[in-house]
Order: structure tokens, then sequence, then C-alpha cells
């Protein structure tokens, strides 16, 4: 469970969807408050549409909206877009099973979503609040990766477990743990490789993580957080289906959500996953990773 947003994050969330705020719920706003005929509420679903819901998503939604005649048009439609959002678990995240069993972050997804990135920006957000981090070089397919987690990892000055490039992740991940335990670390943030040949063998290697981890430390509860790229649409919702159906996800965090001026992946991400967006990526620097809360993104959006 993520924390309520303070007021400098509301702000920050603010400012970030002002291109979507301005696009895709600006048209839609445009529409309602001049009309709400079926001319209107057509052009309102191609814009929900266009703006990466989804065409099964957009028309449930719309047809929700209009029936309802509790709200105006505009308010009406924000109601019903809340409500795709998946429930939201009220045990803390990430999981940590006991005081000396640390809690363990797979970030998965694929390369140039920002993967290591929001690594970085996670365990900032962690270390910043008192926690003892440790972060693990698992993609050890790309040398690139490896040298960019430890360049973050110094930057922000938290270590971090790597091997060389084409090592075995597993036996990284090994290192991390033998290294979390003697530390008494709080939480683990793994990096995973982002493509392999396949992606069955990107699975597997998942899989052989996992394994890992419970051989080491036989209580620990890893979550998986996928890191999706708002800017990439219905193809990051392929992306997000594919790695909940084989590595069973417990949170998403949604990268770029500034650089687009769609915005409905959120929605749709949750709807049809079926598992929370937990933070937000608003912006470049450390600070910019912050807590989702659905009534505040919808809120910001309509704003």
């Amino acid at each position: 469970m993520t924390e309520p947003l303070s007021t400098t994050d509301r702000a920050e969330l603010l400012a970030g969807l002002e291109r979507s705020r301005t696009g895709l719920v600006g048209r839609i706003r445009s529409i309602l408050r001049q009309a709400s005929d079926d001319d209107a509420w057509e052009s309102v679903e191609e814009i929900l549409i266009a703006g990466d819901l989804g065409a099964s998503l957009a028309m449930g939604v719309v047809e929700r909206a209009r029936e309802r005649r509790d709200l105006p048009p505009d308010l009406a439609l924000q109601a019903e877009l809340i409500d795709l959002f998946a429930p939201r678990d009220p045990t803390p995240w990430p999981r940590k099973p006991a005081v000396d069993v640390p809690a363990i972050i797979l970030v998965v997804g694929v390369n140039g979503t920002g993967k290591t990135t929001t690594i970085a920006k996670l365990a900032w957000r962690f270390k910043s609040r008192g926690a003892r981090v440790l972060l693990a070089a698992g993609d050890t397919f790309r040398a690139a990766a490896i040298e960019q987690l430890q360049t973050w990892a110094s930057r922000i000055d938290v270590p971090v477990v790597a091997h060389a490039a084409n090592a075995d992740p597993s036996a990284v991940v090994w290192d991390a743990m033998d290294a979390a335990v003697a530390r008494h670390t709080d939480v683990v943030i793994v990096d995973t490789a982002g493509r392999l040949h396949t992606r069955s063998n990107l699975m597997e290697e998942l899989a052989k993580i996992r394994r890992t981890i419970a051989r080491r430390i036989p209580d620990a509860t890893p979550e998986v957080m996928f890191v999706l790229d708002a800017t990439t649409g219905q193809n990051g919702l392929m992306q997000a289906k594919a790695f909940h159906e084989s590595a069973g996800l417990t949170g998403i965090a949604l990268t770029k959500l500034d650089s687009t001026a769609k915005g409905g992946i959120a929605f749709a991400i949750e709807q049809e996953v079926g598992v929370p967006v937990l933070f937000v990526g608003v912006g470049e620097k450390l600070e910019d990773l912050i807590d989702f809360d659905p009534n505040a993104f919808a809120q910001a959006m309509f704003a």
C-alpha cells in the first residue's frame, strides 16, 4: 500500500499531467459542456480510444456515464473512469515478512521503458525514508544495464551486487541475498533482463531467480513490479499482460507520464491486468517517482 500524497506530490502530479489534461481531458470536457447528445458522446468515445483506453473499455465507460443522472456528464465520466482502477491491498508494499527478512522487489519490463532509472528512483525513495537498500544487477545480458545500475548506485550512495556481463543472473541474486542478510538490509531491488531470445527464455529466467531467492531466504515474499512506459499505450498493455501471466505481477510503475498527451493507459492497465499502479514517473529528478493515488490522479486529470 502506498502512502497518501503530500501537498508537494499533488502539485508534481498536477504539473506532470499537464499534457494529458489539456489534450485528452480538455477535449472531452469541452465537448460535454457544450452538449451531451449522441454525437457528443460518440466523439468522447473516439477521444478515449485514441487516448489509449482501448475500444471495449471506452465503449463501456461511455455507456455507463450516459446512463447516470446523479452527476453532470463530465463528472459522470470521471466517476466511471475511477471505477476502472483495481482494488487496493491494505497490506504495506513491498511486503517485509519479518524484521530480519528483507523486502524483495523484482523489477521487470522490456528494455527502454525506464526500468533502471525507476529502480534508482525507488531505491532513493526507500533510502530517504530511512531504509537500508541494496541493488542487484540481474540484467547480466546487457553490459550497459550493469554499468547504468552501478552508476546510479554510486550517485545515490547505495550498495550494488554485480557480476560480469553474461553471468548467471541467479548467481548475482544469490550473492545479493547473502549480502542482504549480512548487512541487515531492509529492501533489495533486483534488476532483471528486459529481453532474451524468446519470451519463454525470459520467463524461465525469472522463475529461476524466484527459486534462488526461496532457497536462500525461504521466508521472503518477492514483489514483482512491471515498469510500463506510458507513451507505448496499448503495446505496453500487451507487454504487461504477458508478464503478468508468466511472472505474477504485484505492482506497476507507470513511467514517462509527463511525456504523453494521452494518459488513458493508466485507467486501462488496471482494468485489463487487475494489478494496481503503485508509482508514476512525472519527471527526470529522483523525487519524480511518486505514489499513485487513483482519486488524486483523476482529480489532476480533470482539474
